[in-house]
């Protein structure tokens, strides 16, 4: 596993908007990236990442909302409803 250099709006704007592509092969170099995700958000001290982050056009996101249940890897996530408050940062 290897920790990543995650992309800040700051100094990669632009390709952070990039639209990502959906993963197609599950396969060694899916796994490697997940691991490496999850060892990212542990060293960052974050509760989610996107592939995007660390500078992969995948659709792939890694999850730990601390409740003890470990890291969740979500591969071609889809947003089927949305509801609730938003709450915005300024």
């Amino acid at each position: 596993m290897a920790i990543r250099n995650i992309l800040t709006v700051e100094t990669e704007n632009a390709f952070l908007h990039k639209k990502c592509r959906p993963v197609e092969k599950f396969d060694r170099r899916l796994a490697v990236l997940l691991d490496d995700m999850a060892e990212t958000l542990h060293r960052a001290n974050g509760v989610g990442l996107a592939a995007i982050q660390v500078g992969v056009l995948r659709r792939v996101v890694v999850i730990d909302v601390g409740d003890g249940t470990g890291v969740r890897e979500l591969v071609n996530p889809v947003i089927v409803e949305r509801g609730g408050e938003q709450e915005s940062m300024e």
